[in-house]
């Protein structure tokens, strides 16, 4: 069994015989290979003794070609690392171009490794994003699994919109070039493999809401769809969504759940990828060199998260955040992009981020936003203008949590689909949980790419996602 570059890197003494397999990253002086096999962010030395070595082998030494190496664990006489491999013996497994290769030692740009994301995670900045990505799965399951919710895989074939956007990705076999028509002329998709038109998911939320109605706490995590034609550095058509909901919990619960979890899960992984961390913030740090001093970040990437995990969020109204808002300086001096001049307004990231960096100095939520700007599964106010909805708001990105305590009247929740034109035949089983046993249940969702975004410091929502999928793009 081979070792893996983390486990021999943690090791405090001399090992006689290890074994490990991996891939090169440089090889210098025809005695030098730095070696990584994905554990970790950190290259193992390997020093081969190449007198002894076979100079047909020492040429097919490249970087990106991968190795089997035996050899001794030894303390280490350079910089940087305590630990090198003596070899023995090497073996270089299948073939290796060092022509072709496109991963060189040398900085890609971001769009040049798009282009080539099968091998993107070779590169430092990718390993260490994807590890990440990982690491924050994994927290996410370990505090709801800690926390008492049940697990569900909500579908991804539909036949709602949950969203009520309309931006959906048809699923059907019908023959594109002659599909059935009824005596309207329009498609007959009575005829389709489902016997009705459907989609792909937008949210596994309507779903989730069913589960809680009997298991009391419910998460989804899985794949939603979007068929928003939109290229920006923001816009997924294919992203991930984290999605519990919870019986007889009210909005202040809503609250309490989302602050705790966002908490739990960042500080997970302050505590287990300290060197994907490190090595990312370092980056960040040598990216802002380059740019003017006002388009700098205020906080390195670490404190960033600190500055989430080691503060009480704030809890505002939307009322009262548009009147801050209205009346601060950049509304005032007409710094903002969307202007602030009545209530009403849908926030945008301009917004948030100053309420978060600049007024409160802390993670803020904002609740109680007017019922026309948000969806119609939300809880009714007794003003009738508001809704019980919530958005957390955090630190170079806005928005990263929305949700809400859920409209559990029969009567509200049809008067509300009725003015949104959403015909009732088609979310009955949604209204039989207000006919049966209703009880207030509330929930939330956040978009996990968002999330890794804000934990690696990319800029780009396609770097923090193994193979992206946007407008005129599906590749690999």
């Amino acid at each position: 069994m081979h070792s893996t570059v983390a486990e021999l890197l943690s090791q405090n003494k001399p090992l006689a015989e290890i074994e490990i397999k991996g891939w090169v990253r440089t090889f210098r002086a025809n005695r030098f290979i730095a070696l990584n096999d994905g554990s970790t962010i950190n290259n193992i030395q390997c020093v081969i003794d190449f007198e002894n070595t076979d100079e047909s082998i020492l040429k097919r030494i490249t970087t990106g070609a991968a190795l089997h190496i035996k050899g001794a664990l030894v303390e280490s006489l350079g910089k940087g690392q305590s630990v090198e491999i003596q070899v023995t013996s090497l073996t270089i497994l299948g073939d290796s171009d060092p022509e072709e290769y496109p991963i060189q030692p040398k900085k890609h740009s971001f769009e040049f490794l798009r282009e080539n994301a099968h091998l993107r995670t070779r590169t430092n900045t990718f390993s260490a994003v994807m590890r990440l990505r990982s690491s924050l799965s994994f927290a996410i399951h370990k505090y709801f699994n800690e926390n008492g919710f049940y697990y569900m895989h909500t579908p991804i074939i539909t036949g709602s919109d949950a969203e009520g956007a309309g931006e959906m990705f048809r699923v059907s076999t019908l023959d594109a070039k002659n599909p059935p028509q009824d005596e309207s002329g329009n498609i007959d998709y009575s005829q389709d493999f489902f016997g009705k038109e459907t989609n792909l998911t937008v949210s596994g939320q309507l779903e989730a809401e069913t589960y809680a109605m009997s298991l009391g706490k419910v998460y989804t995590f899985g794949p939603t769809f979007r068929a928003e034609n939109s290229n920006t550095s923001r816009h997924l058509s294919e992203f991930w969504m984290v999605e519990p909901e919870v019986a007889f919990m009210d909005l202040a619960g809503n609250m309490d759940l989302a602050e705790a979890f966002t908490k739990s899960i960042l500080s997970y992984v302050l505590e287990h990828n300290k060197d994907d961390l490190a090595f990312l913030e370092q980056r960040l740090v040598q990216e802002d060199k380059s740019k003017p001093q006002a388009e700098r970040q205020e906080m390195t990437l670490t404190d960033k998260l600190r500055f989430v995990v080691d503060n009480n969020f704030k809890r505002v109204s939307y009322t009262e955040a548009i009147d801050i808002l209205r009346n601060c300086k950049p509304n005032k001096k007409k710094k903002f992009k969307f202007l602030i001049d009545k209530w009403g307004a849908d926030l945008q990231s301009e917004h948030e981020r100053f309420l978060v960096e600049k007024h409160f100095k802390c993670p803020v939520i904002l609740f109680d936003y007017p019922a026309n700007i948000k969806a119609f599964y939300m809880r009714l106010n007794e003003d009738g203008k508001t809704v019980r909805a919530m958005d957390i708001l955090f630190p170079g990105i806005g928005e990263i949590v929305g949700g809400s305590q859920r409209e559990e009247r029969l009567e509200v929740l049809k008067e509300k689909m009725a003015a949104l034109n959403i015909p009732e035949e088609e979310l009955w089983w949604y209204l039989d949980l207000r006919k049966y046993g209703t009880a207030i249940h509330s929930g939330f969702g956040l978009g996990f790419e968002r999330l890794v975004m804000f934990v690696t410091g990319m800029s780009n929502i396609r770097d923090v996602i193994p193979y992206p999928r946007t407008p005129q793009n599906a590749e690999f």
